[in-house]
């Protein structure tokens, strides 16, 4: 396996020992309305491993219970009991099993149309959220569709589904101060930012403004500018024909190949890669 994300190529491993139950919108209309892809739970062991070079929308992933690996801002985490995660649209994803435990886990998988896959749509990378009851939820939808399929009675599930990811990604919009910083950046992602800018915004002091981000992101002030810049470029990338240099500039990189290495280190890939494989399409699987 390889030992750094630099060199992962798209993977779909399951192994004999790896148990999957997921529901995807082909078969539930109320998942398709709501630009949910799939939802599902699994109970995985190695050789378990999936790698998405080609992550169209945002993917949820909590752990019930053991432990695996988590690959999110181009580094691995191990995701515990407890611990819930969000990779956000056009980034490197992958995550795995350990080989000293299984690995009960819970995933919503968006559809690149939906509001959770928008650039813009900021949430925690990693943070501490129970996944059990959304879990719970996952496996009433999955039971339902293959009981009686109540049209109904799958609303509420998807519905129940939903609210359980909004509880997840909605405490950083609590933090007044918080919005108001991150909504400033977001108009002007080219400018050269500096920690005492995101201070003053927030008219906080460094160290406060710090442990507010890394508790309600998952991310340093610093590792959130990169996290925007990167998602809006990747953005741009996918869906404009402008040269990489004028994007690399609109996002606050005026050295080409600075922007180059900070893209594939939360990517996985170089810009002209990640344009070139967008522009071809991508594999999808229900995992």
């Amino acid at each position: 396996m390889a030992s750094g994300h630099n060199e992962l190529l798209e993977t779909h491993i399951l192994g004999d020992d790896t148990l999957q139950f997921v529901v995807q919108a082909e078969e539930c209309p109320p998942l398709e309305r709501r630009f949910i892809k799939h939802v599902g739970i699994g109970d995985g062991a190695t050789p378990l491993h999936i790698v998405r070079t080609h992550l169209s929308g945002a993917y949820l992933h909590g752990t019930i219970a053991g432990e695996g690996r988590v690959l999110l801002d181009g580094r691995w985490q191990t995701q515990r009991p407890g611990m819930t995660s969000l990779a956000p649209a056009h980034v490197l994803h992958a995550f795995r099993a350990v080989s000293s435990h299984r690995w009960k886990y819970c995933w919503v998988r968006y559809m690149p149309q939906s509001p959770r896959s928008n650039p813009k749509a900021m949430a925690p990378i990693m943070a501490w959220f129970d996944a059990a009851p959304l879990a719970q939820a996952v496996m009433g939808l999955y039971c339902e569709m293959r009981g009686d399929a109540d049209t109904a009675s799958c609303e509420l599930w998807v519905e129940l589904i939903e609210r359980y990811v909004d509880r997840f990604v909605a405490p950083w919009r609590k933090e007044p101060r918080l919005v108001a910083l991150w909504s400033t950046v977001e108009e002007d992602l080219g400018r050269d930012w500096s920690l005492d800018q995101f201070a003053a915004i927030m008219k906080t002091s460094h160290e406060h403004m710090r442990r507010l981000c890394q508790r309600s992101l998952g991310r340093s002030p610093m590792q959130q500018l990169a996290y925007l810049r990167v998602q809006h470029a990747a953005h741009l990338l996918a869906t404009t024909s402008e040269k990489i240099d004028v994007i690399a500039r609109q996002v606050g990189y005026q050295n080409p190949f600075a922007f180059s290495n900070t893209f594939k280190r939360m990517t996985g890939v170089r810009p002209s890669t990640f344009r070139a494989r967008k522009a071809s399409g991508g594999v999808d699987r229900p995992s």
